[in-house]
Parts: C-alpha cells; sequence; structure tokens
C-alpha cells in the first residue's frame, strides 16, 4: 500500500474520496426496477431475480419447513455462539429502553413522551458473496425489542435458489415473522410497494452494496422511512507505535474481504508503524481464502503520515468512518474529540470483528460521510417518540393569552378563536 505523507489539508478531500459510484450512475436503474415492482408485483421480482441472481425461483417465500431443515443444517456450535452473540445484543439494546418522560411546563399544563414501535419493519440481510446472518440479530433483535408487529426479512437466494442456514436459523431464533428469497433493488422495492407475497412496511432497515444504498433512499420518496444510507463498509484506524502492527494490519484486512468497493484507511504520527503495518498486510492477504476481493478494497485504501494528533483528528472528523479503532499513547484525546463515527473500538485488544459480531453494539451503521448526521442503528431506530399533553381549566387561563396573541401575530385567526370561545366561558 502506498504511503501518503503528511498531505496539505486542502489535498484531503480527494485523498479521502470513497470508491463508490455517484447517485446518478445508479438512480436510472433502480428507477426502471421500482417501476417495475410497483406495476408488477412478484411477476417483477422473479424477473429480477433471475437477471441479477441468476436464479429461477417457483417461489420467494420460506416455509416453516424449510426452516426447521436449516436448523438442522447448523452447526451445534456455531448455533452455541449465535446464541451467545444475541445474549449480548440484547442486553445492550435492552439497556437502551427509557421511560416516560412527564413534566408540568406550567400549572394546569401537563405534557409528556411515550414511546411506541413501528408496527411493520423490512430488514435487508446482504447475501451473495458473505451471507451475513449477524446482521440478522443486530436488526431483529432491537425490532423485538421495541415490539414491533411485523418484521419481513429479505435476503437475496443463492445460485441453488436458498437462503444460508444460519440466516433461517437468526431469523428463527429472533422472532421474525416472515422471510422472503429476495435482494437488491427488487428486495427494496417489493417492501416499499408491497406484492401479493411480500407486505408492504413502514421502514427499511440494514446495510447493502451502492445499488441498494441508493433504492433505500428513493424508497423515501414514496413515504418509507429508512434507517440511514448504509452502503459499502469502511473502517479508519488511528494508531501510533505504541500499536501492534500486525493486529493493526488484521483490523484492515478483517473490513478489506467484505467486497471490492470497502475502503480502509490507516491514519498514524509513526511512519514505522506504517511501514510494519503494510508489510503485514502483504502477508497476512496471501492466505486470506478472500484475497482476492480483499485485495481489490486494499487498492482503494491508504495509509497516511500524519505529524500530529491534533491534525489527524481533524483529518479524522472530515472523513467521518463507519468504523473506528483507536490505538494509540493518546486514545483519550481522541475518543474526547471524535465527533464523527458510527462506532469507536478503543485499544489492541478490541478489534472490530467484535462489534461486528458479538460484543453487544450494533453492527448497521452509517457509511460514506453520513455518521457527520446519522447515528447507527439502536433501540430508537424501531420506535417512534410521540408527544401528550392535558390542559386544565386553570391550565389554560395561564397560557390562553400567550397562545392568543401569537396566533394573532401570525395572522391565524381561528388558531386565536380557538382559544378565546374557551376562555370565554370559563371567564
Amino acid at each position: 500500500m502506498k504511503i501518503i505523507n503528511n498531505p496539505n489539508r486542502s489535498e484531503w478531500s480527494s485523498i479521502l474520496k470513497r470508491p463508490t459510484q455517484t447517485v446518478n450512475d445508479i438512480e436510472s436503474t433502480v428507477n426502471q426496477v421500482f417501476d417495475d415492482v410497483n406495476n408488477n408485483g412478484d411477476q417483477a421480482i422473479k424477473k429480477c431475480t433471475l437477471q441479477f441472481d441468476g436464479v429461477a425461483l417457483e417461489s420467494n417465500s420460506i416455509s416453516n419447513e424449510d426452516i426447521d431443515k436449516a436448523i438442522d443444517m447448523v452447526p451445534v456450535n456455531l448455533q452455541i455462539a449465535i446464541k451467545k452473540a444475541k445474549q449480548n445484543i440484547e442486553t445492550f439494546h435492552v439497556a437502551q429502553q427509557t421511560s416516560k418522560v412527564k413534566v408540568d411546563t406550567a400549572k394546569g399544563v401537563t405534557c409528556w413522551q411515550e414511546k411506541r414501535p413501528i408496527e411493520k419493519v423490512g430488514i435487508y440481510i446482504p447475501g451473495g458473496t458473505a451471507p451475513l446472518f449477524s446482521t440478522v440479530l443486530m436488526l431483529a433483535v432491537p425490532a423485538k425489542i421495541a415490539g414491533c408487529k411485523d418484521i419481513v426479512l429479505c435476503s437475496p437466494p443463492n445460485k441453488k435458489g436458498e437462503l444460508a442456514p444460519e440466516i433461517l436459523y437468526a431469523a428463527k431464533l429472533c422472532g421474525v415473522t416472515k422471510i422472503f428469497k429476495v435482494g437488491g433493488i427488487q428486495a427494496i422495492a417489493g417492501l416499499t410497494f408491497g406484492t401479493e407475497t411480500i407486505p408492504k412496511v413502514y421502514k427499511i432497515f440494514g446495510p447493502g452494496n451502492q445499488f441498494v444504498t441508493v433504492a433505500k433512499q428513493i424508497a423515501t420518496k414514496f413515504g418509507v422511512a429508512i434507517d440511514m444510507p448504509a452502503g459499502p463498509s469502511e473502517l479508519l484506524v488511528v494508531a501510533d507505535d505504541s500499536a501492534n502492527a500486525s493486529y493493526v494490519a488484521s483490523d484492515l484486512l478483517s473490513q478489506a474481504e467484505h467486497g471490492t468497493d470497502s475502503q480502509v484507511i490507516l491514519v498514524s504520527t509513526s511512519k514505522e508503524l506504517l511501514n510494519a503495518v503494510s508489510g503485514e498486510i502483504s502477508e497476512q492477504l496471501e492466505v486470506l481464502p478472500r484475497k482476492a476481493i480483499a485485495q481489490k478494497a486494499i487498492d482503494n485504501s491508504k495509509l497516511i503520515y500524519i505529524k500530529s494528533d491534533e491534525q489527524a483528528l481533524l483529518l479524522i472528523n472530515e472523513y467521518g468512518p463507519e468504523h473506528f479503532i483507536v490505538c494509540t499513547k493518546n486514545d483519550t484525546y481522541y475518543i474526547n474529540g471524535i465527533l464523527n463515527a458510527g462506532s469507536v473500538f478503543i485499544g489492541n485488544y478490541t478489534p472490530e470483528s467484535a462489534g461486528d459480531y458479538a460484543s453487544g453494539t450494533n453492527h448497521t451503521l452509517p457509511t460514506n460521510g453520513f455518521s457527520k448526521a446519522y447515528s447507527g442503528v439502536n433501540l430508537d431506530s424501531f420506535l417512534k417518540s410521540m408527544t401528550f399533553q392535558k390542559i386544565s381549566k386553570e391550565g389554560l387561563l395561564n397560557i390562553g393569552e400567550t397562545i392568543e396573541l401569537m396566533a394573532e401575530a401570525e395572522g391565524l385567526q381561528a388558531h386565536k378563536n380557538a382559544v378565546s370561545i374557551r376562555l370565554k366561558d370559563l371567564k
């Protein structure tokens, strides 16, 4: 990997550019699929599955019998591991529950806030080269805790027209209500409009490739909410000569193997560490089963030397990484100063893989710089905050004149009248 030596701030934008296509490059394809699914339902889904996934399906639904067969195919030790990860994820997300907030804003005026579940949610589980059954846990567990009534799972089938047994096992374990063998743009379109078999949902969750990311954004034009724009995976590591080069290299490669459009970046105040990590990457890459995929991602990635922690932190906040690992003598500086990151991993013994699987935090996170404005998935992602208010006679007497004056100043006479006729009766 090429080392970029202390670049000027004016160069940061070009250096940190993601290896992704623009929305314009993808949007026309997405719109075509959306129109087809909206007009032709399951027939369009079937056609797209053949076109994009290379498999002809008689049915895209998963039956209880299919799930039972899949469970028998999952090794017992893996079942135990999945259950342990689920328990940790549950523990962390249950802790995020909040109680009702209630306050008297004035005498006789009571306001409160309560949370209600989103009734119908769709969860998209990437398949393809790496069926991410861990994402089932990350999305279905908080959805269940939140009390979502319908949890609809979509994931692309393999060339045999099947879903990975581990995905089906995790879905059953977490209480998913419906499962469909459909992926990509057509899955998002199906969840957006509904088809003869796929129910329409209120909010869509889950990561995916660039086409899925754009499809989710277009879904919002049709009244469906999304968790965030979550596209190709990315990782930024900040490390100095106190870090272990082999550990850093392994973390970079763990994200590089996600896909050819993934991006990993190492920022360091130590040229010696950069050189050591570069060597470790070359060595570790050779033995990876997904070497070809990881190599393409590494080709899009950067090793950046920065002279000071202060400049390094500025650069990191400008990039806004999905995953951010801190391995320095001055970890506290970066922890306190990071403003834009999806999830932060601290120290030599906190690999990013822990958050992907079993530590308890959620791995569905904003990418492509969206961490500057979006949070990662959490329990509140599956809830709506609703406000309530109750005003007594005394309360309306207390704030009635305030409402009248403000409504009149805005020229909204009917607003004022709604208060005035009540005040007249009270007085």
